[in-house]
Protein backbone atom coordinates (compact mmCIF):
# COMPACT_ATOMS: atom_id res chain seq x y z
CA UNK A 1 0.00 0.00 0.00
CA UNK A 2 1.24 3.47 -0.88
CA UNK A 3 0.99 6.32 1.61
CA UNK A 4 -1.23 9.03 0.17
CA UNK A 5 -1.54 12.52 1.56
CA UNK A 6 -4.54 14.82 1.19
CA UNK A 7 -3.18 16.35 -2.03
CA UNK A 8 -2.63 12.93 -3.60
CA UNK A 9 -6.22 12.00 -2.77
CA UNK A 10 -7.52 15.27 -4.24
CA UNK A 11 -5.55 14.61 -7.45
CA UNK A 12 -6.92 11.06 -7.69
CA UNK A 13 -10.52 12.23 -7.13
CA UNK A 14 -10.14 14.89 -9.83
CA UNK A 15 -8.61 12.40 -12.27
CA UNK A 16 -11.42 9.87 -11.69
CA UNK A 17 -13.84 12.60 -12.80
CA UNK A 18 -11.78 13.52 -15.89
CA UNK A 19 -8.51 11.72 -16.61
CA UNK A 20 -7.89 13.84 -19.73
CA UNK A 21 -7.21 17.09 -17.89
CA UNK A 22 -3.68 18.40 -18.10
CA UNK A 23 -1.37 18.73 -15.11
CA UNK A 24 -1.54 22.47 -15.63
CA UNK A 25 -5.36 22.59 -15.49
CA UNK A 26 -5.45 20.16 -12.59
CA UNK A 27 -2.85 22.19 -10.70
CA UNK A 28 -4.85 25.41 -11.18
CA UNK A 29 -7.96 23.64 -9.93
CA UNK A 30 -6.17 22.33 -6.82
CA UNK A 31 -3.93 25.34 -6.14
CA UNK A 32 -0.68 23.63 -7.18
CA UNK A 33 1.94 24.48 -9.77
CA UNK A 34 2.03 22.48 -12.99
CA UNK A 35 5.44 20.90 -12.19
CA UNK A 36 4.34 19.87 -8.67
CA UNK A 37 1.12 18.36 -10.03
CA UNK A 38 2.99 16.54 -12.80
CA UNK A 39 5.55 15.12 -10.32
CA UNK A 40 2.78 13.84 -8.05
CA UNK A 41 0.90 12.22 -10.94
CA UNK A 42 4.14 10.64 -12.18
CA UNK A 43 4.90 9.28 -8.69
CA UNK A 44 1.37 7.84 -8.43
CA UNK A 45 1.90 6.14 -11.80
CA UNK A 46 5.34 4.80 -10.89
CA UNK A 47 4.00 3.40 -7.60
CA UNK A 48 1.18 1.66 -9.48
CA UNK A 49 -1.61 3.66 -7.82
CA UNK A 50 -2.60 4.96 -11.25
CA UNK A 51 -2.52 1.78 -13.30
CA UNK A 52 -3.59 3.34 -16.61
CA UNK A 53 -6.36 5.22 -18.33
CA UNK A 54 -9.38 3.80 -20.09
CA UNK A 55 -11.66 5.11 -22.76
CA UNK A 56 -15.30 5.00 -21.66
CA UNK A 57 -17.46 4.24 -24.69
CA UNK A 58 -21.21 4.76 -24.82
CA UNK A 59 -22.31 1.25 -25.82
CA UNK A 60 -25.85 2.35 -26.61
CA UNK A 61 -24.68 4.96 -29.13
CA UNK A 62 -22.54 2.27 -30.71
CA UNK A 63 -25.66 0.17 -31.24
CA UNK A 64 -25.42 -2.10 -28.19
CA UNK A 65 -28.61 -1.31 -26.28
CA UNK A 66 -28.64 -4.35 -23.97
CA UNK A 67 -26.17 -5.23 -21.23
CA UNK A 68 -26.46 -8.60 -19.52
CA UNK A 69 -24.60 -9.95 -16.52
CA UNK A 70 -24.24 -13.68 -16.95
CA UNK A 71 -23.39 -16.00 -14.08
CA UNK A 72 -21.61 -19.10 -15.40
CA UNK A 73 -21.16 -22.29 -13.41
CA UNK A 74 -18.68 -24.69 -14.95
CA UNK A 75 -19.74 -28.31 -15.29
CA UNK A 76 -16.19 -29.53 -14.71
CA UNK A 77 -13.67 -28.05 -12.32
CA UNK A 78 -9.92 -28.09 -12.64
CA UNK A 79 -7.06 -25.89 -13.72
CA UNK A 80 -7.17 -26.95 -17.36
CA UNK A 81 -10.89 -26.31 -17.75
CA UNK A 82 -10.56 -22.83 -16.13
CA UNK A 83 -7.78 -21.84 -18.52
CA UNK A 84 -9.64 -23.26 -21.52
CA UNK A 85 -12.82 -21.44 -20.53
CA UNK A 86 -11.05 -18.12 -19.92
CA UNK A 87 -9.15 -18.26 -23.20
CA UNK A 88 -12.32 -19.06 -25.17
CA UNK A 89 -14.61 -16.55 -23.46
CA UNK A 90 -12.10 -13.72 -23.90
CA UNK A 91 -12.26 -14.31 -27.67
CA UNK A 92 -15.96 -13.33 -27.80
CA UNK A 93 -16.04 -9.60 -28.71
CA UNK A 94 -19.38 -8.92 -26.98
CA UNK A 95 -17.98 -10.09 -23.63
CA UNK A 96 -16.78 -6.91 -21.93
CA UNK A 97 -15.54 -8.33 -18.63
CA UNK A 98 -14.72 -11.78 -17.31
CA UNK A 99 -14.64 -12.06 -13.52
CA UNK A 100 -13.60 -15.27 -11.77
CA UNK A 101 -15.69 -15.17 -8.59
CA UNK A 102 -16.39 -17.10 -5.42
CA UNK A 103 -19.96 -18.18 -4.73
CA UNK A 104 -22.81 -19.85 -6.57
CA UNK A 105 -21.21 -19.21 -9.96
CA UNK A 106 -17.61 -19.56 -11.07
CA UNK A 107 -17.62 -16.58 -13.44
CA UNK A 108 -19.55 -13.39 -13.99
CA UNK A 109 -19.55 -12.02 -17.53
CA UNK A 110 -20.65 -8.59 -18.70
CA UNK A 111 -22.02 -8.97 -22.22
CA UNK A 112 -23.29 -6.26 -24.56
CA UNK A 113 -25.74 -7.01 -27.36
CA UNK A 114 -27.74 -5.04 -29.88
CA UNK A 115 -31.03 -6.32 -28.46
CA UNK A 116 -32.43 -9.35 -26.59
CA UNK A 117 -32.54 -11.54 -29.70
CA UNK A 118 -28.89 -10.67 -30.38
CA UNK A 119 -28.08 -11.66 -26.79
CA UNK A 120 -29.91 -14.96 -27.28
CA UNK A 121 -27.77 -15.62 -30.36
CA UNK A 122 -24.57 -14.86 -28.41
CA UNK A 123 -25.72 -17.07 -25.55
CA UNK A 124 -26.74 -20.06 -27.70
CA UNK A 125 -24.05 -19.98 -30.38
CA UNK A 126 -21.06 -18.73 -28.41
CA UNK A 127 -21.33 -18.88 -24.62
CA UNK A 128 -23.11 -22.23 -24.29
CA UNK A 129 -20.54 -23.76 -26.67
CA UNK A 130 -17.59 -22.76 -24.49
CA UNK A 131 -15.54 -25.55 -22.89
CA UNK A 132 -16.82 -26.62 -19.48
CA UNK A 133 -20.01 -24.49 -19.37
CA UNK A 134 -22.70 -25.95 -17.14
CA UNK A 135 -25.38 -23.66 -15.71
CA UNK A 136 -25.92 -20.00 -16.59
CA UNK A 137 -28.07 -17.25 -15.13
CA UNK A 138 -28.73 -13.99 -16.97
CA UNK A 139 -29.52 -10.61 -15.39
CA UNK A 140 -30.39 -7.75 -17.74
CA UNK A 141 -29.01 -4.35 -16.72
CA UNK A 142 -31.80 -1.76 -16.34
CA UNK A 143 -29.71 1.22 -15.23
CA UNK A 144 -26.25 1.90 -13.90
CA UNK A 145 -24.75 4.42 -11.51
CA UNK A 146 -20.98 4.57 -11.79
CA UNK A 147 -18.99 5.66 -8.80
CA UNK A 148 -15.25 5.71 -8.26
CA UNK A 149 -13.96 3.46 -5.53
CA UNK A 150 -12.66 4.73 -2.21
CA UNK A 151 -9.43 6.70 -2.24
CA UNK A 152 -7.25 6.09 0.79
Amino acid sequence: MTDLDTTDRRILRALTEDATQSASALGRRLGLSQPATWRRIRRLQENGVIAGQRLDLDQERLGFGVTVFLGVKLATKGRVSLQDFERAVCAIPEVQTVEHILGLYDYRLRIVARDISDFERILRRRVMMLPGVGEVEANVLLSEERRPGPIG
